[in-house]
């Protein structure tokens, strides 16, 4: 058996130039572009946007305050736990938020019922922003 060395360097070559394509290959099918993270940034900052405004609406009207107020509970903490939270606990309290809304709109709760849930909620976000 002889030892060609051309062969044996066309051969090292082709291996070479072989895991050069096929690394670039990989590397493009994980890339995920610009753009599509960009996107996704955007989603997720408006979405947390449209959650904290349900959350801040359903604190803000008169009555919930001066409930507030009447629990030694402060409005203007609960608005800046509101801020603290986080997406996921956002979103939870965003979604009781329009259910609570809806239920209120359909006359499932009284004026009463509804400002107990508005004090419980507003502890439950002091608590929640303490705990962390």
């Amino acid at each position: 058996m002889r030892f060609d060395l051309w062969r044996s360097i066309r051969l090292l070559a082709a291996c070479f130039l072989l895991t050069l394509c096929a690394t670039g290959i990989l590397a493009q099918s994980h890339v995920v572009s610009p753009t599509d993270i960009h996107k996704e940034l955007v989603n997720a900052a408006q979405t947390r946007q449209q959650n904290l405004q349900k959350v801040k609406n359903l604190f803000s009207s008169d009555e919930t305050r001066k409930a507030m107020e009447a629990a030694k509970i402060s409005p203007e903490r609960v608005d800046a736990a509101v801020s603290t939270l986080s997406d996921d606990e956002l979103a939870r309290l965003a979604s009781r938020a329009d259910k609570l809304d809806k239920d209120f709109a359909a006359g499932r709760l009284s004026d009463r019922d509804l400002l107990i849930v508005l004090l419980g909620i507003a502890a439950l976000v002091l608590i929640i922003v303490a705990v962390r």
